[in-house]
């Protein structure tokens, strides 16, 4: 039921961020142009050139971002670790921005391809910060603290490269550092969805491993599973799925912290075989959702989308902590 609910939910709002907008698209008239009948040509425009390259868009990266957070979760067996809150989002901001700069300026076509390696690099440098002080610090707490403050630091160099940028380049780097599912084209979601679909097998064919590390890595070191193989790639899975959603629609704050535990509250359970799929729709669901919000609050402006996913994602985030407090009181 759980999963025909989420279906439900992705489905509905699919045709809503097709139809809904400053020009209102029927579903009558989505349905020809998608069995490939005649309409308006201003509308097949709309429909085909921006909101089915975007809705696609906010389905995959949101269903990728809410996978990278579970993996992020069950890596550091805390449940408020994600992309965003452990500076993995900024890394990967950091060095899509220098790739940008350095390669427009010099009227050098970047492709996505580029970009995702640069973002993928990034990650991985921010991670590699947070992996050491895992190492020098026992309280989760301060680990959270740690990724923070890597993210601020990557923040602060994006915005010190921001400033050697041409103006052009700027309006450019100002409207994706901001988070926005706008401006999606076929080609950006053929290797979105190539990259996503290669991490999401990669990640459910580790569900059974993931069980067993879930109780404990004792536990999994006696049923044969090789954990330094498995983190290794809890690691690199994670970060190549925050890479892609940074490359394409810059950082998105909360919904990968957020969608796993709103997943696991809606399933009733932590198996890895249920989340990982319940994860990559429940993920897809907040992003379509506030993505419809995002365009259509404030039409013809468009807010931020990280500004909608937080005002959704951070009381999740408090409702955890605070769950969390009373379990180890009781």
């Amino acid at each position: 039921m759980s999963f025909l609910f989420l279906g439900i939910c992705v489905a509905v709002l699919c045709i809503a961020n097709i139809g809904i907008g400053s020009v209102k698209i029927s579903l009558q008239d989505i349905l020809k142009s998608v069995s490939g009948r005649e309409i308006g040509e201003t509308e097949r425009r709309i429909l085909w050139d921006i909101r089915l390259p975007r809705t696609l868009a906010a389905l995959i990266l949101g269903g990728a971002l809410a996978l990278a957070g579970y993996l992020l979760q069950t890596f550091f067996h805390n449940p408020i670790a994600g992309p965003f809150v452990l500076g993995i989002s900024s890394g990967a901001k950091m060095a899509v921005a220098l790739v940008m700069v350095f390669l427009m300026g010099r009227a050098v076509r970047v492709s996505g391809a580029t970009l995702i390696f640069a973002a993928f690099s990034g990650a991985m440098i921010s991670m590699g910060f947070v992996l050491l002080m895992s190492r020098k610090v026992d309280n989760m707490s301060m680990l959270i603290v740690s990724g923070v403050m890597i993210g601020y630091i990557c923040s602060a160099i994006t915005e010190f490269v921001v400033t050697f940028a041409d103006d052009a380049d700027i309006v450019n780097l100002h409207n994706w550092s901001r988070g926005s599912f706008s401006g999606m084209t076929w080609e950006n979601v053929a290797v979105m969805a190539g990259v996503t679909a290669v991490a999401f097998l990669a990640v459910f064919l580790m569900s059974k491993p993931l069980g067993a590390y879930q109780l404990g890595e004792a536990y999994a070191r006696n049923l044969g599973v090789n954990i330094l193989l498995l983190r290794s790639m809890l690691v690199i899975l994670s970060s190549v799925l925050s890479a892609c959603i940074v490359a394409y629609a810059g950082p998105i704050s909360f919904a990968g912290l957020a969608a796993p535990h709103l997943v696991k509250s809606l399933l009733g359970t932590a198996k890895p075989l249920l989340m990982i799929p319940a994860c990559f729709l429940g993920g897809s669901v907040f992003c379509l959702f506030c993505d419809l919000l995002a365009r259509n609050l404030l039409a013809p402006s468009e807010i931020s989308i990280s500004a909608v996913t937080a005002v959704f994602g951070a009381p999740v985030v408090l409702w955890v902590m605070i769950k969390r407090n009373r379990e180890k009181v009781l």
